[in-house]
């Protein structure tokens, strides 16, 4: 079903080949959006899409991938294609990411957004209409963490 999706958003769509070429587009594509850009985990990219006019995302990689959030105590797991609706602090129509729950089953994302940026805080939920919010700063790159550690240290002075 994605890949109809794919073919359909592929006209007007921004394409982008080759693992290192699309981690960075993600990683752009993450900030414009006002994403964490450490959320979308991945290794072996084989494409980025993206179609600004309709709102459209894909990824395709070599292998389905897991990355555990260290900070949050969460898995992920990211299938060989993933596929999302998005806008502004906002993606719908999650299909490819499952998070771990309670050490018991894989639980489809659907959604995640950040309805309050200053919060610090990014809601997910789930097509059974389960959600969790958990803290934006267990998913910023290494870097990214690294300055909002300095910037808590300063403000504690």
């Amino acid at each position: 079903m994605a890949s109809q999706d794919i073919q359909k958003y592929r006209e007007n769509a921004e394409i982008s080949k080759g693992h290192d070429i699309c981690k960075q587009k993600i990683i752009d594509f993450q900030a414009e959006l006002g994403f964490p850009t450490g959320i979308l985990h991945l290794n072996d990219i084989i494409e980025f899409g993206y179609n600004r006019q309709a709102g459209f995302i894909w990824i395709l990689q070599k292998e389905k991938t897991e990355h555990r959030f260290k900070k949050i105590g969460n898995t992920v797991s990211y299938n060989t294609e993933i596929t999302a609706m998005v806008e502004y602090h906002k993606m719908r129509k999650i299909t490819g990411i499952k998070s771990k729950e309670f050490l018991l089953s894989w639980i489809h994302v659907s959604e995640m957004y950040i309805s309050d940026p200053a919060s610090g805080k990014i809601n997910f939920k789930t097509y059974i209409g389960v959600g969790r919010t958990l803290p934006v700063s267990g998913f910023l790159l290494e870097d990214e963490q690294e300055e909002d550690k300095k910037k808590k240290k300063e403000g504690k002075k």
